[in-house]
């Protein structure tokens, strides 16, 4: 958009930022990445999801002359990403496989012709010499390396062809280039910078904190049952993505909501490619609908009216329930990141890495992932300040996690967990035995069970010394015990044995410190039930234009053929029905109407208004 005669120049951006995007200021961060882009400099940035990081290369390709050259793991969402830009009235293209010959040819003459603003492409795409000739025809504003946490070779997003992305600077020395990334640990950080060849760039790092997402995590008491009233009592309507660790479970879960009413739909790698793209464009252009998926589904979803992320199963690292969690409130209206953990969690989580493939560091590296996960899901603490802190960011508590809302107590477990731990123990020195954390809980119960009376269990010193606790309370022990790295598991069967640190808990008497779950969740649930039973920033007599303003939207968006959010986000729609506005002049002046949308679609919304 830039002008070749004008060249670029930094103060062009707060006039793109507001023609184009039809904002008045930037958020926190962004000014001075873009200045930096703008005047030529590499970039690494990590901002969080919904920190507006597509701004920070979208406005740079806008005012520098040439074309920005962006980088998207994700064919599937490369149309809708062109979409948006096209909307705003930028013109942007993509080349990819799903593409016929003339579609290609048309989108490589407008890139020689210089009749674009940005060309999305697959890393994959770039490793070919065809598409570098082309490449070397044009004038290349910038290299955009989007989701660069990919090139991570540990992260669970890896993609092998995001390290030949470091060879663009020996080929295009004079382009800037910028990498951004929602989700990265200083390692990870640092793993960026030297595989992409950014060591030189000027890093930016926002903060990580996203006040407008809930974390909440509830201990596992039929899941299934637990997310359906979170469904319904807190998210009725809402679009929401359930993430389950797999693709059977992931089945059963959509077939189980869409039997209690719920629109939801099932994504995971075993389905075909067909299914999995006609599902997901639903999720994106469809209001209300809940996607149920594996962690294959949701890099690159820009749906910024997510209002919850729910886990049924527990993530492998904090890094990627981060990531997950961030796909909620992108648009900064209040979200719900819920998280159901139990005992069989632990075990499976554990028995996944004693059997996964690779090394002996490449399995410590995901015990230390699984152990800071284990440390959020323990924590007495404020959920967020730890989690920030694992991204080495210091936060205070927030009052807005289940922690702060309705801080869990702590109880010595010294005992408790003694008696646990020598239940283990008598049964491995005395029998040559191990089992389970279920058959040890009966033991110490007393429960006189056909596996036990077979194994004369009931006749062991330890049968019947924990009935203080209840089976789901000794359950609690166990998984907390595992999570201190007191206790293990190992075998198919999940069975328990005794660590190193076990020995302080029994002989030297370490204390041990337990949560206790009490009805915190419950509390927890009911006062965001209670936060969310307004829409935020509207006034009641507003509530219905808003209303009207959307079915408007959904029948627009339905004939163009794009994501509803394509057309106006709900936070501009929901400032529109609280300001009503009663000319084009006013509708203007509204944030998220630039001045290509006030032309299309400004006098429909006068004429929704006035309705």
């Amino acid at each position: 958009m830039a002008s070749p005669e004008t060249g670029p120049e930094v103060s062009d951006a707060s006039r793109v930022l507001q023609r184009v995007f039809g904002y008045d200021s930037f958020r926190e961060g962004q000014q001075e990445i873009i200045d930096h882009v703008v005047a030529g400099g590499d970039a690494l940035v990590l901002m969080p999801t919904g920190g507006g990081k597509s701004l920070c290369y979208q406005i740079p390709a806008l005012v520098r002359k040439g074309v920005g050259v962006v980088v998207s793991p994700l064919i599937a969402l490369m149309q809708d990403q062109v979409d948006a830009l096209t909307a705003l009235g930028a013109r942007a293209g993509f080349l990819n496989s799903t593409q016929d010959p003339d579609e290609r040819r048309r989108v490589e003459s407008a890139f020689l012709s210089g009749e674009l603003d940005l060309l999305y492409l697959a890393p994959e795409r770039l490793r070919a010499e065809s598409t570098l000739r082309l490449l070397d025809r044009g004038t290349i504003s910038l290299f955009a390396i989007d989701e660069a946490h990919c090139v991570s070779q540990w992260g669970h997003d890896f993609r092998p062809d995001y390290l030949a992305l470091s060879t663009l600077h020996e080929r295009w020395p004079e382009v800037p280039r910028i990498a951004l990334t929602a989700t990265a640990t200083e390692a990870t950080h640092a793993e960026i910078a030297s595989r992409l060849n950014l060591k030189d760039a000027r890093h930016f790092v926002a903060s990580f904190d996203r006040p407008n997402i809930q974390y909440r995590i509830a201990p596992k008491n039929e899941p299934k049952r637990q997310l359906l009233e979170l469904l319904r009592t807190e998210h009725p309507g809402d679009a929401g993505i359930v993430y389950c660790l797999s693709r059977a479970s992931v089945e059963k879960i959509a077939e189980f909501l869409v039997e209690n009413g719920i629109e939801a739909l099932p994504y995971h790698a075993g389905l075909d490619t067909r299914t999995r793209a006609a599902n997901q464009a639903r999720f994106l252009r469809d209001d209300g609908v809940v996607m149920v998926a594996t962690i294959a589904f949701g890099m690159g979803i820009d749906k910024p009216d997510v209002r919850f992320v729910a886990h049924l199963d527990l993530p492998k690292s904090v890094e990627g329930y981060y990531q997950e969690t961030g796909r909620a409130g992108r648009d900064g209206m209040p979200s719900t990141a819920w998280l159901a953990y139990g005992l069989n969690d632990v075990v499976q989580q554990r028995k996944m890495i004693d059997t996964s493939e690779g090394d002996d560091a490449h399995r410590r590296r995901l015990s230390i992932h699984l152990d800071a996960m284990l440390a959020l899901c323990e924590t007495v603490e404020c959920r967020r300040v730890q989690l920030l802190a694992y991204f080495g960011q210091h936060s205070t508590a927030c009052g807005n996690c289940d922690t702060c809302l309705s801080p869990p107590e702590s109880w010595d477990g010294t005992i408790a967990a003694q008696k646990l731990l020598s239940a283990v123990l008598r049964l491995r020195r005395e029998r040559n035995q191990k089992f389970g954390a279920g058959h040890v809980i009966d033991i110490l119960l007393g429960k006189n069970t056909p596996k036990i009376v077979q194994h004369d269990h009931n006749s062991l010193t330890v049968f019947g010394i924990g009935t203080e606790l209840r089976d789901t309370e000794w359950r609690g022990v166990v998984r907390q015990l595992l999570a201190q790295g007191l206790l293990s598991v190992e075998g198919d069967y999940g069975t328990l044995v005794l660590t190193e640190a076990s020995d302080e808990v029994l002989y030297k008497r370490r204390q041990v410190l337990l949560r206790r779950e009490a009805e915190r969740a419950a509390r927890a649930a009911k006062a965001a039930k209670s936060r969310r039973a307004t829409p935020v920033d509207l006034p009641e007599e507003a509530v219905p234009v808003f209303e009207q303003l959307r079915t408007w939207r959904a029948a627009t968006a339905k004939e163009q053929g794009v994501p509803a959010y394509v057309i106006f986000h709900d936070a501009t729609l929901r400032q529109i029905a609280a300001e009503s506005p009663s000319s084009l002049a006013e509708l203007g002046t509204v944030s998220g109407v630039g001045e290509n949308k006030l032309a299309k679609y400004g006098q429909q919304i006068l004429d929704t208004l006035t309705a």
